[in-house]
């Protein structure tokens, strides 16, 4: 039962058993609350004896305070089952999801875009918080408290018993059947908003791009027709739960009814007495009311499928594992015969081998979509190859947990990524444990005390979001001090002075010479004269080694080296 909640709600086990106990406190409220048809039934019954004596009029002054004190408490218990719970558990699964994608392999992230991800952890968790604290415990509570009453009542009299239940196995099946044309519509409505929050991002995003080329009010007249497709969906959606929900409450509206004209036959006959006449009339009247809110609920849990299953599609998505034990002896990075596509049917890579030795530089370079970032991306087991193998001191990368691999590797990428935060711990993201004094010379390394210095509060500074406050060449020497910081056997280097003036950039280079002394280095570049120092070069092109040698040896045998090394001398020649 418990296996069964987990993946049917994406639930953690906790979540599951807490959910369980809601819908048992639910069910204990719900017969709580005919403890005062009961009392009422022996009241009537007592005023049509002669009345109520003082003797019976202390019972039901008792029993008054019995019943509310049992639905006070059976209340207290059914608040802390399942909305607190529900509280915990919506905490957990946001967390669950978050250290589920830290460990999916990034192909899933090109699948998925950001406004999508965050729908899932915000939208989608906050949907089922409202479905597991409102609408599921309710649910399960109503229906198995109205079955438990209606078998009391076939007890009494199987003929008013049928009279007055006939209705429910109706008006839900009325609700189920909707349930394929609820999650239609709300299949609809999910991807309508976040088509609107891609939108709203992305203008967020690009509001320099927009404003620069007067394309605002193009752009947002897009955005309004997202908003108003999501107003649209939304209204479609509640019109087509509330079409069978309303139909299936009308269905209830005819079992007070059935139970009267039933009952008035039966009492003519002389089948049956008053009492259980009006006990029947009351009874009936007080299970029809918590049944239309369990319609309501039910046509909620329906809607919820869709978020469900997109919550599930990132928990049953296979994560990378491996050995957490490096067995590595030394650092050469050899590449095997490697294959890899991001999708089925595209090749990235094809048959691609080379080696990149410990203690030398092995540059990347060659046309654009040659496959050189694919390559440091799989090199650090971004990506999983797809065919071939990759190995690091002679240890199948496959076979390793990313998390232990990447203690190996120093990566600086081209697009840099920093936090909200001093410039001080974006630094220390390199190696959280590192004192304030080892973040300080790696800091200086990378030559980021220029641009410090000039802050109010120096390395305490805050820096915005993804470092908004620095420029392009500031935020880069902030990645670049990280890597100076971890000081790890391999380094990959992605064009990692591309955004550095002149001066900086000689800076720069000199450190990263200190850096990589005795490492493994493997770096993509684009300006030749980056690659000019390298050991060995490797030219990619349509996603094959089309060329590999020292850099000497390819300007003499090589065609596509040469090629960029005079294109790119030609460029350096051009003016305004």
């Amino acid at each position: 039962m418990i296996r069964i909640l987990q993946k049917r709600f994406a639930l953690s086990r906790q979540g599951a058993v807490d959910l369980i106990k809601g819908c048992l406190a639910c069910v204990v409220q719900d017969i709580s609350f005919m403890l005062p048809v009961g009392l009422l039934y022996f009241l009537v019954i007592d005023m049509m004896n002669g009345g109520v004596n003082g003797q019976r009029t202390a019972f039901y002054g008792i029993g008054i305070v019995i019943c509310l004190a049992v639905i006070f408490i059976a209340a207290w218990f059914q608040y802390n089952a399942t909305y607190l719970a529900t509280y915990v558990e919506s905490g957990v699964r946001r967390v669950t999801l978050a250290e589920k994608l830290r460990k999916i392999p990034l192909s899933f992230f090109g699948k998925k875009d950001l406004a999508d991800l965050t729908n899932s952890i915000m939208g989608d968790c906050a949907t089922l918080e409202t479905a597991f604290s409102h609408y599921v415990p309710a649910l399960a509570g109503s229906i198995i408290s109205t079955t438990f009453i209606s078998l009391c009542l076939f007890a009494y009299d199987w003929r008013m018993a049928l009279a007055a239940v006939w209705v429910l196995p109706v008006a839900f099946a009325i609700t189920l059947f909707s349930a394929r044309i609820q999650e239609y519509f709300n299949r609809k409505s999910v991807t309508a908003n976040v088509a609107l929050e891609k939108g709203v991002q992305e203008c967020i995003e690009t509001l320099q791009d927009l404003k620069a080329n007067n394309a605002e009010k193009r752009y947002l007249k897009g955005l309004y027709k997202k908003i108003d497709d999501v107003e649209k969906r939304h209204i479609i959606t509640e019109l087509g739960t509330a079409l069978f929900v309303v139909s299936a409450t009308l269905i209830l509206k005819f079992g007070i009814a059935t139970v009267a004209l039933t009952g008035s036959v039966l009492l003519i006959r002389g089948e049956i007495d008053i009492p259980l006449f009006f006990m029947f009339l009351l009874v009936a009247s007080r299970l029809y009311a918590p049944l239309e809110g369990a319609l309501q609920n039910l046509a909620a849990v329906i809607s919820t499928r869709t978020n469900i299953n997109r919550m599930n599609e990132i928990l049953d998505h296979p994560v990378q594992g491996g050995s957490s034990s490096l067995t590595n002896k030394g650092y050469d990075i050899v590449f095997d015969h490697v294959g890899f596509a991001y999708n089925m049917g595209e090749t990235v890579l094809e048959d691609v081998s080379f080696t990149a030795k410990q203690g030398e530089v092995t540059a990347l370079v060659g046309p654009s979509g040659g496959g050189k970032t694919t390559v440091s991306r799989l090199a650090a087991r971004f990506w999983d190859v797809s065919k071939g193998k990759i190995t690091v001191g002679g240890m199948d990368i496959s076979e390793i947990d990313p998390e232990a691999l990447l203690s190996l590797y120093s990566i600086v990428f081209q697009d840099v990524t920093l936090f909200n935060n001093t410039i001080m711990e974006n630094i220390r993201i390199g190696r959280k444990d590192a004192t304030d004094e080892e973040v300080l010379v790696a800091a200086q390394m990378a030559n980021c005390e220029e641009f410090a210095g000039k802050l109010p509060d120096g390395y305490n500074s805050m820096i915005g979001e993804n470092g908004c406050e620095l420029s392009g060449g500031e935020r880069q020497r902030i990645s670049i001090a990280r890597a100076f910081l971890k000081n790890a056997p391999v380094i990959l280097l992605d064009e990692a002075t591309a955004s550095l003036d002149v001066e900086n950039e000689t800076l720069i280079q000199s450190a990263l010479s200190r850096l990589i002394k005795d490492k493994t280095v493997l770096v993509i570049a684009h300006r030749m004269r980056t690659v000019s120092g390298a050991d060995k070069v490797v030219v990619l092109s349509g996603g094959k080694v089309a060329e590999q040698g020292t850099p000497g040896i390819l300007m003499e045998k090589g065609e596509i080296y040469p090629h960029m090394v005079k294109l790119q001398m030609l460029s350096q020649k051009w003016s305004i």
